[in-house]
């Protein structure tokens, strides 16, 4: 997990203001409170979640403006799944969402809250994958229709 939190805190650490040209105070793709455990502490914390643009940002407060600072941000384009993990953490409505390396947990507060991010964070990284560009995309999709 170490190398998932250094890439969202480092962004922060670095003094980067612009987060990619995303800006994290308009309206998000998906936006709310969930529980997310610290890096070092393991205790759950309370944050406000801001999905945009490829970019999952958290904040100690719900008011987002332009000069609000995140208190991390995970660029979704690097993590490959995102899932249900009630069993992992024997916690009612934990999900998490995996790079090669590592894993962050987190807690919604509701079964339609955590399936409502697990699918939000999911497109997300489907639209944002390095992996695929949009042209293999329509390549793909042509040729599906075509065959």
């Amino acid at each position: 997990m170490a190398s998932l939190w250094r890439a969202a805190m480092d962004s922060i650490q670095g003094g980067t203001d612009d987060y990619d040209g995303v800006e994290f105070w308009g309206t998000p793709e998906r936006a709310g409170w969930l529980n997310k455990q610290g890096e070092y502490i393991k205790t759950w914390r309370r944050r406000w979640f801001v999905l945009r643009q490829g970019k999952l940002f958290w904040f100690k407060e719900s008011t987002v403006t332009r000069s609000s600072r995140p208190r991390g941000v995970i660029p979704v384009a690097n993590c490959l799944t995102v899932k249900g993990a009630e069993d992992v953490l024997n916690r009612q409505f934990a999900f998490e969402l995996s790079t090669r390396n590592d894993t962050m947990y987190f807690i919604a507060d509701s079964e339609k809250e955590k399936e409502d991010w697990i699918n939000s964070i999911g497109r997300s990284i489907v639209q944002h994958s390095r992996s695929v560009t949009d042209g293999e995309i329509l390549d793909y999709d042509s040729r599906k229709s075509s065959g």
